[in-house]
């Protein structure tokens, strides 16, 4: 999916009235099937933007368009179809606590069920060697039938990535994959996205707090710092120089000592599953 940002500006809704622009005009270009980290310290961005471009949040200012369409402008139906396409995995992923890991993975194809199949699934899961082949890649295979509340943090961020290999997505907006995960389970991790996505033809944009992962792995690197666009360049072009102008003052990030917290299970009502339908 080709992507454009032209003077793309974002807030978050809930922020004050007159509080900064989490985005500040940004200028971006994706080509379908593109492999981009984004990287950047704490606060500088990173999750509003692919908010944006999931069309979970309309730009204040500057336009979005997706496949040469602005979403802001279409019918209600319309948006609902275009946010079909896409997936978006947040770091947190908000899996009902007492649901089999089964039925976890097979919301990623929700955007292409309709209704009726979609509440059958709840309590009849559809095509289980699919889904067990997704947690497979992600060596979770033997959790298939386990509930969700009985999987560790990295356990249950995996669950989280595997239903995009599933989902019926031309775009992946995958944010902080690696952040409850051992440096050998972000390895496995890293791959497969990668891999999965090249294997559909998908555009993958993912954040990342592990720059060493980032430049690895992504082709393309984009960094910002302050909600604005400090980089958009090839991983080798990348350097100490820049990276340690990005990460002033920020250091202990760039140096990969941000702390990393087991994720606590799901507590009272969760949000609803960003499919971006």
């Amino acid at each position: 999916m080709k992507i454009e940002l032209l003077g793309v500006s974002a807030r978050h809704p809930a922020a004050r009235p007159g509080a900064a622009h989490a985005l500040k005009g940004l200028n971006l270009h994706f080509s379908p099937g593109e492999q981009v980290a984004v990287i950047g310290p704490s606060g500088a961005g990173k999750t509003t933007l692919l908010q944006v471009l999931a069309c979970a949040m309309p730009p204040v200012a500057g336009t979005l368009a997706l496949g040469g369409t602005n979403p802001w402008q279409l019918p209600r139906s319309a948006l609902q179809r275009l946010r079909g396409g896409l997936f978006l995995a947040p770091q947190v992923p908000p899996l009902p606590p007492r649901q089999r890991v089964v039925t976890a993975v097979l919301a990623g194809r929700l955007p292409a069920m309709s209704l009726l199949a979609s509440l059958r699934s709840l309590f009849y899961p559809t095509d289980i060697p699919a889904a067990f082949d997704a947690l497979d890649r992600f060596d979770l295979a033997d959790k298939l039938f386990e509930r969700v509340d009985r999987l560790s943090g990295g356990e249950r961020q995996r669950v989280g990535l595997a239903r995009a290999l599933l989902a019926p997505a031309r775009l992946w907006l995958i944010d902080e994959p690696l952040s409850a995960l051992d440096p050998t389970r972000s390895q496995q991790a890293i791959t497969t996205l990668l891999a999965g996505a090249q294997e559909r033809s998908a555009t993958l944009v993912a954040t990342l707090h592990q720059v060493d992962v980032a430049l690895a792995h992504f082709p393309r690197i984009i960094g910002l710092r302050d909600g604005a666009l400090a980089f958009d360049l090839p991983a080798a072009e990348v350097t100490r120089e820049r990276l340690a102008q990005l990460y002033d003052q920020f250091e202990h990030e760039l140096r990969g000592e941000v702390p990393v917290e087991p994720l606590a299970p799901p507590m009272g009502p969760q949000p609803v599953v960003m499919h971006c339908r």
